[in-house]
This record gives structure tokens, C-alpha cells and sequence, in this order.
């Protein structure tokens, strides 16, 4: 392992995005106003607040962005209350990067793309789907599902419309999970709408969000013949200390940082507990 992404870095946060009631976007880069570091999509880097703790984010800007890293995050816990309470120009430490990424320069290449997420799984989709955009002529069709509990609670949905909706060649698909005054879209779950848009079966999956979604849209890919090869993941949820020693990520006979956190299902013998 490069004994370099062990260092923390310090990084700036130069712009804070709120995208959902608790899901904001830091933009980040380094003291000396450029990206702090490369990755690829689906790489995650370590975040810290020094006194606080620190954790294990996706990193959701694509690498082809070359000005900074961007990076949504979920206030759930005593440090992600703690970068939500944040302001613009403040200083957080940033290590890394962590983890496989999705193979878009080997298996993506030139297959048409279907991406599936629930609530803030889009985060990690999120670089792989702008790398897609910024590299079109690389690969087939892109089809997005996304869902979430409602339209407040869209993540980069501004982006959605403004940008993915209006590209040639993609097509996106939203619901929500109940109707909504002023939506006038799907409104379902996820596994159910997957189903029911009955995607071609040439497409190769890369998939992201909460348990028992992806355990649902799984089970209803294989329904519809989809094969367990064609399926990728990210399980970056489960990363703990990203260097394969604290030995709590592991899945059966993996460890989530060290051979993930992007797996081919064929890859994983058995699904985490709470699958």
C-alpha cells in the first residue's frame, strides 16, 4: 500500500451545497487552492475533524474534474453534525484515496450502463456517472433509477435537471416512495420501478443505497435474467479503517477496503447480515 495516502492532508472547504434536509455537498481542496489528491470513481477518502473523529466518505465528484473534490454527506452522527455545522473556508483533514473503484476504463468500456440508487447511494454513483458524461464517446447508452422517501429528499436534483435530463443519450428515471403534493412523477419503490421499466438485459449494472433495497432490486434483476456478473456495488458504508488491519469491514472471506468497496455480486459469496 502507498504509505502516502496514510498522511492527512489538509483541506479547505470552499463551498458548501445543501442538497437535501440533511445531505449537504463540500467542495474541498488543499492549502494551496488545488485538488488535494487523484482518484478514481467509487474511491473513498478518509474525512477528520481533529478532536471529533473522523470517517470514511465517498468521494462524489468525478476525476475528471480537475479543479477539487466534492463530497455529500449525511448528518447522521456526532461527526457528520459536527461538517454540517461547518462554514466555508474552515479546514478539515483529508487522506487517501481508498478502495477499488468501478473498472470504467476495463469492463464499463463501450456496455451500455443502467444505474440504480436509493436516497443518498447516488452520492457514490454520482463520480462514476459524471465520468460516464465527460467521456461519452467511451461507452453505450446510461440509463438512471433513482429514488428516495420524497423529492425533498432527492440528492443533486438540481444537477439531475439541469444537466443529466438534458444530455443526448441518457435517459433518467425518478420516484419517490409516496405521493407528494406539486410531484407528479413515479412514486414507488425502487426494486418494484426497476422491474416495471424492464431494462434490457445487455446492460451492465452499477448499483447503490440503502440494505434492503439492494437486496429487493437483486432479487428483481435475476427475475427479469439479469446474471450476478452483470452487477456492480460499492459498500463503502461498511469501511472502517480502510487499511485492512481493524478487520471489521470483512464479508465472509473479503474485507470491504482491501478488495472493495466496488464488488461484482459474483464476487461476494454471501450478502452482509443485514441484507
Amino acid at each position: 500500500m502507498n504509505t502516502e495516502t496514510l498522511i492527512p492532508k489538509v483541506g479547505v472547504v470552499t463551498d458548501i451545497r445543501i442538497d437535501t434536509p440533511d445531505v449537504k455537498t463540500f467542495r474541498v481542496v488543499g492549502l494551496d487552492g488545488k485538488k488535494v489528491f487523484e482518484h478514481i470513481p467509487g474511491q473513498c477518502a478518509m474525512l477528520s475533524v481533529p478532536g471529533v473523529g473522523e470517517g470514511m466518505f465517498s468521494i462524489t465528484s468525478s476525476p475528471t474534474n480537475t479543479e477539487f473534490m466534492e463530497f455529500s454527506i449525511k448528518k447522521c452522527g456526532c461527526l457528520t453534525s459536527w461538517l454540517h455545522a461547518m462554514e466555508v473556508g474552515q479546514q478539515i483533514t483529508i487522506r487517501g484515496p481508498y478502495g477499488n473503484g468501478f473498472p470504467v476504463e476495463t469492463a464499463l468500456k463501450g456496455k451500455d450502463l443502467l444505474f440504480i440508487a436509493g436516497g443518498i447511494g447516488l452520492a457514490p454513483l454520482r463520480s462514476v456517472i459524471n465520468y460516464v458524461r465527460d467521456k461519452r464517446e467511451n461507452y453505450g447508452k446510461i440509463q438512471i433509477i433513482y429514488g428516495s422517501r420524497s423529492k425533498d429528499d432527492l440528492v443533486d436534483y438540481q444537477e439531475i435537471l439541469d444537466e443529466w435530463m438534458q444530455d443526448e443519450g441518457v435517459e433518467v428515471n425518478l420516484t419517490i416512495d409516496r405521493e407528494q403534493e406539486g410531484w407528479d412523477g413515479h412514486v414507488g419503490f425502487v426494486p418494484n420501478y426497476v422491474k416495471e421499466l424492464n431494462p434490457d438485459l445487455s446492460k451492465t449494472v452499477l448499483m447503490c443505497g440503502p440494505p434492503i433495497m439492494i437486496k429487493f432490486t437483486l432479487a428483481g434483476l435475476k427475475e427479469l435474467g439479469f446474471q450476478e456478473t452483470q452487477v456492480y456495488t460499492t459498500m463503502e458504508l461498511r469501511m472502517k479503517c480502510a487499511i485492512g488491519k481493524c478487520g471489521r469491514c470483512n464479508i465472509g472471506n473479503k474485507y470491504v477496503c482491501k478488495d472493495g468497496p466496488v464488488f461484482r455480486f459474483d464476487e461476494l459469496d454471501e450478502l452482509p447480515n443485514e441484507y
